[in-house]
């Protein structure tokens, strides 16, 4: 007759699928904090804030649970990561709704932003530059040397021939590291204060076909654990200036270490802001960081526009020498009000 099964033969695979299980209920936690604070609409606390950046990502480890959970045979677990994986694709979809100004169109208008990381990058974004002409130029990170290359390189440079931009207007918040910032622009520019921050986000009115136009540059701090009152605070500032004027064309351009999924970004959103990317259908490509293989990232570089006023006819992404950033280039159209 056949020896019965011992009692270790029944236990181990027990302790395996408990240990499954184990593993899967800690994946879905964390995913399901994550998701909730979504939903509520807030950036709560270290580390959600950082993973909400990466929330289309969160499909990975959900997926995990799921298998754990199936070869474990928790059929509770695996409710559970259905709800989940279902509440990340409903928050997937892109934020907001896609409208087009009705107005005429009066100027085109190409806008360039690129963090060139601590000045690294400035080189590659000259070549960017020359290579596409943009009107308008928002350069984060752009240290002491930075700034004077890009002076001494776009600056004053001619328009012979109509072919290569000259930039004689610039906006500018000098400093060393991550704390100095420039707009450039083909476009006369009127100085407008600078919103205060930890590194420096300079302003102006562009003058475009006669048409004012309020450029602003957006870098606030990124939101490392312990940072994020500050992080917080400086994005309401963003808000602040995006909400105190509804009937000059804006354009908010930027990094602003934020993406769709942070409630403090989609506070500045809702003040009558489009990202140009949303409106392009590429609200989900990432930008930061890019020297990853393959591509893990977050979209956090943003050209906001002010939706009764703009449309975005193409976007795209650069990726720059001596930089985590992707430059991002929008192609926008600039309508009258009806």
């Amino acid at each position: 007759m056949p020896e019965p099964a011992s009692d270790d033969g029944r236990t181990a695979p027990r302790k395996r699928h408990r240990g499954k299980a184990f593993l899967a209920t800690l994946l879905l936690l964390g995913v399901t904090l994550v998701v909730a604070s979504r939903a509520v609409g807030i950036d709560a606390f270290t580390p959600v804030p950082q993973l909400l950046a990466f929330l289309p990502w969160l499909l990975v480890p959900t997926g995990f649970a799921l298998l754990l959970s199936l070869l474990a045979r928790r059929w509770i677990g695996l409710t559970w990561g259905v709800v989940v994986l279902g509440g990340l694709a409903w928050y997937i979809e892109p934020y907001g709704k896609v409208s087009e100004p009705g107005g005429p169109v009066v100027a085109e208008v190409r806008v360039m932003t690129s963090n060139v990381q601590f000045g690294r990058g400035t080189e590659a974004l000259v070549r960017a530059v020359l290579r596409d002409r943009p009107d308008i130029v928002f350069v984060e990170e752009c240290e002491l040397t930075c700034s004077a290359t890009l002076r001494d390189t776009l600056g004053d440079l001619s328009t012979e021939g109509g072919k290569t931009p000259a930039y004689p207007h610039r906006q500018a918040v000098e400093g060393y590291g991550s704390t100095g910032s420039v707009i450039l622009s083909r476009y006369p520019l009127k100085p407008a204060d600078p919103i205060p921050g930890t590194m420096g986000m300079p302003g102006a009115v562009a003058d475009v076909e006669g048409r004012p136009v309020r450029l602003q540059l957006a870098h606030p701090m990124p939101p490392l654990p312990g940072q994020l009152d500050t992080w917080r605070r400086e994005l309401g500032a963003l808000r602040t200036y995006a909400a105190k004027d509804a009937r000059t064309p804006t354009i908010l351009a930027g990094d602003f270490n934020a993406s769709q999924d942070h409630a403090a970004f989609r506070a500045i959103l809702d003040t009558g802001l489009s990202d140009a990317a949303r409106l392009a259908g590429q609200d989900r490509r990432p930008t930061w960081p890019s020297r990853t293989v393959p591509r893990i990232g977050t979209q956090i570089d943003h050209v906001l526009v002010s939706d009764q006023d703009f449309s975005a006819r193409e976007v795209r992404f650069l990726e720059l020498s001596g930089t985590d950033h992707n430059a991002v280039v929008v192609d926008l159209a600039l309508h009258r009000r009806e």
